[in-house]
């Protein structure tokens, strides 16, 4: 961000200095000089230019075309920084959902590893009377191992995603800040985009103001270039005083002017100026090229966003009737083994699939969440 920024100082006063290149510009000089002789004596001489102008006539554009494309140049790095600032919010975002997502999985591996804990008892009381095998405790103790090691695993990840989002803020965000799990959020952090938007706001997106605004940099360019073929006319003049000392420069001098207008005729450049306008004129076509790629480029964004959008909502709904069925199936299965009417293996496995759809359900509520961000992205900042 602090590049971009920078970026835009310096096209800034690249378009100033160009910008000036339109005015006379004004001078001032001084000149003293001493001198001695057998005959006079010391003697000295004091001379100052008190204006001394130089202008070039821009009778065929060049000046004004330069800065056209030096404006045209600092109003992309504009849309440069802005680009760069939306992708730092969608970054800082995604990032923000992803600690959610990863604080919903530690809650999720804490809560399995407690109630694989809790059945590893409850197997080994039976064992203890005889109505459970050691294969029972044995599988019973790979489920606790298993939901520990992701317990630890996902407390990892919790303290890399905080970490990665104080890279982004470029400052240590205090823990109210941060979110908590994906559930706390709700369905509504994130707004989703309203139906109907015109296509039109794609035009606001600063990847493709930036590409306009160099494009047309690339015209004033070719303008620039043009102009170059015709004669450069410059008018220097300059208007002083001369006085024998330099102490009455002001009282009792003599006014002094000078009016001297040159002309430049490009008559042979060995090529350079042809060169140079089928350099432009080529860069031109590169820039169309680029300009033409950002528009295709923003509803292929757009349209991806929106085919993604379109199944999302039904596989959430699918995976959360999912994600009751399985509990249900692990209830029944465990009060089933606690009557000693079902085998430990069933329970198991519903506490496996359980654990598997629930883990499913938090990849694709992150999905959701980040479908949203990239539609705004896409978007340009949102569709108002």
């Amino acid at each position: 961000m602090q590049k971009a920024l920078a970026d835009i100082e310096a096209a800034r006063a690249q378009y100033g200095e160009t910008r000036a290149s339109l005015f006379p510009t004004v001078d001032a000089e001084l000149s003293h000089t001493r001198s001695k002789t057998v005959a006079s004596g010391l003697s000295s001489a004091s001379q100052a230019d008190g204006a001394v102008s130089s202008f070039e006539l821009d009778l065929f554009g060049k000046n004004q075309s330069l800065s056209r494309a030096a404006r045209e140049t600092w109003l992309a790095s504009e849309f440069t920084a802005q680009n760069t600032r939306l992708t730092m919010i969608a970054d800082l975002t995604t990032a923000w959902v992803t600690l959610a997502t990863d604080n919903s999985n530690l809650a999720l591996a804490q809560q399995t590893m407690d109630s694989a804990a809790n059945s590893r008892n409850i197997v080994a009381r039976q064992m203890a009377v005889g109505t459970a095998s050691a294969g029972d405790v044995s599988s019973a103790e790979s489920v606790y191992q298993q939901a520990r090691a992701s317990v630890a695993s996902y407390r990892t990840l919790v303290a890399q995603d905080k970490n990665a989002i104080n890279l982004l803020a470029g400052e240590t965000v205090p823990e109210s800040l941060l979110p908590g799990t994906l559930e706390s959020l709700g369905d509504n952090s994130i707004a989703l985009v309203p139906a109907g938007v015109s296509s039109s706001v794609l035009l606001r997106r600063p990847d493709i103001q930036e590409a306009e605004h160099n494009l047309k940099s690339a015209n004033a360019d070719i303008g620039a270039a043009r102009a170059n073929f015709f004669p450069s006319i410059s008018l220097t003049a300059s208007a002083g005083v001369g006085s024998d000392s330099l102490s009455s420069l002001f009282s009792h001098g003599m006014q002094v002017w000078s009016f001297a207008p040159s002309i430049s005729l490009p008559l042979f450049t060995g090529g350079s100026n042809l060169s140079q306008l089928r350099y432009a004129e080529a860069e031109k076509k590169g820039l169309i090229a680029t300009y033409e790629k950002s528009i295709q480029s923003a509803f292929k964004d757009v349209a991806d966003a929106l085919a993604r959008r379109e199944t999302l909502s039904e596989e959430l709904d699918a995976q959360r009737q999912y994600v009751a069925a399985e509990q249900t199936s692990l209830d029944i299965a465990m009060k089933s083994y606690q009557a000693g009417v079902g085998d430990y293996l069933s329970v198991l496995t519903a506490q496996r699939t359980l654990w598997s759809a629930k883990t499913t359900l938090l990849s694709l509520q992150q999905t959701d969440l980040n479908n949203r961000i990239t539609l705004w992205q896409s978007l340009g900042g949102g569709a108002s």
